[in-house]
């Protein structure tokens, strides 16, 4: 199976080709937010230097949220653009499960985490069973302190991971002392190439369906509630 995978939910943007299973090339760029500007040109690149076209590809993967709601999107649109003009396969994947793939060779609890703003983040709690990265606790949009208690209430060693994680590391380290463990730098940017292995794996979407899972509600969603009732009727802000 020959995949194309993407991943702008992130400061850092990742691309990777893979096929049957080998990367065949991938480039993760953590400079500045510009993925509207670098996701094209970039997968252009990638697809010139594994030898393969467009439309020898199977699968499009893409990191679905939650995330920054401008940078989960553009992945998004692209990805489904893609699939749709190519008719190819498309499956998305939690932005926090491509983090958690990237803490390898732990039996730990892993809890990748990216900033929500005012002390909240959105986390999941992951964990490796027989070479399989499960999902122990449902990806959410939660206050630090909750999700601390939570993992202290478990009384599992567990490994933060993400490039966030490291505003956060003094009220990990006094809420959860010893059991807290941390990732190198590197493991804590997206990698496009994991995120198509955990693609692989997984079951196409429809294309025409798929919309990004943002754990909260969008500013214009926020706004509009404030003055209106939005029960009885269709959102009027559709999530593309």
């Amino acid at each position: 199976m020959k995949i194309l995978a993407m991943d702008t939910s992130n400061q850092a943007m990742s691309v990777a080709v893979m096929a049957d299973g080998q990367l065949l090339a991938a480039s993760t760029i953590n400079h500045k937010k510009t993925h509207s500007e670098q996701l094209l040109p970039t997968i252009d690149r990638l697809m010139t230097v594994s030898g393969l076209t467009p439309a020898k590809l199977d699968r499009v993967v893409v990191a679905d949220g939650p995330g920054s709601y401008t940078g989960v999107r553009i992945a998004v649109t692209t990805a489904k653009t893609l699939a749709d003009t190519l008719s190819l396969e498309l499956v998305g994947v939690s932005s926090l499960a491509a983090l958690a793939a990237g803490a390898v060779g732990t039996t730990n609890l892993i809890v990748p985490i990216m900033d929500a703003r005012r002390q909240n983040v959105f986390a999941g709690v992951y964990q490796w069973l027989d070479g399989e990265l499960i999902n122990v606790v449902e990806d959410r949009h939660l206050a630090l302190t909750q999700l601390l208690g939570e993992l202290k209430l478990l009384r599992q060693p567990s490994t933060f991971v993400g490039s966030d994680v490291a505003k956060f590391t003094e009220s990990i380290k006094a809420t959860l002392g010893a059991s807290a463990h941390f990732v190198d730098a590197l493991a804590n940017l997206p990698q496009a190439g994991r995120l198509a292995l955990l693609g692989a794996q997984r079951t196409p979407v429809d294309v025409t369906t798929f919309v990004p899972r943002y754990l909260r509600l969008t500013e214009a969603e926020t706004n509009w509630l404030k003055t209106h009732d939005d029960k009885g009727h269709a959102p009027y802000v559709q999530k593309v």
